[in-house]
């Protein structure tokens, strides 16, 4: 079987929101803020587009009555905004939602209940060595 193969800008590696400071949790502003001061207003206002149009277009129950999937290789940030989506949370919190290199992710969109995150940043499939690169020792388990 062959597999359509579609190279979306909106999979890319991009910051999907920049919060304001009144939008982030007093506990965690400061961290948030200080991760996020590099990005540019030109940087946001791309992001935020591209961020727009991943929901648009890589979630939600499919329209027919047959079952499909997509799979979809993207970057920690994108990911982080669509398990955001998924759990309906605020829109700063794809912040802190850390996903390692080669790690799966599976929502799942039915029509009839809400969006449920089957699996988030499992690494099982790797040997490893593998494992956690790109994070530093603290957050590796």
């Amino acid at each position: 079987m062959q597999v359509p193969v579609i190279e979306l800008d909106a999979a890319g590696d991009y910051v999907p929101h920049l919060p304001s400071p009144e939008e982030v949790d007093p506990e965690h502003r400061a961290g948030v803020m200080a991760f996020l001061a590099d990005v540019s207003s030109e940087e946001a206002a791309q992001g935020e587009g591209l961020a727009a149009e991943a929901i648009r277009l890589l979630t939600g129950p499919e329209l027919g009555e047959d079952d499909s999937h997509h799979l979809v290789v993207t970057h920690a940030f994108t990911i982080g905004w669509l398990v955001r989506q998924a759990l309906a949370a605020p829109p700063w919190r794809w912040v802190g939602l850390n996903h390692g290199h080669a790690a799966l992710t599976v929502l799942r969109y039915d029509t009839d209940r809400p969006p449920t995150v089957v699996v988030f940043n499992d690494m099982s499939h790797l040997p490893d060595e593998l494992r956690w690169t790109g994070f530093p020792p603290h957050v590796r388990l």
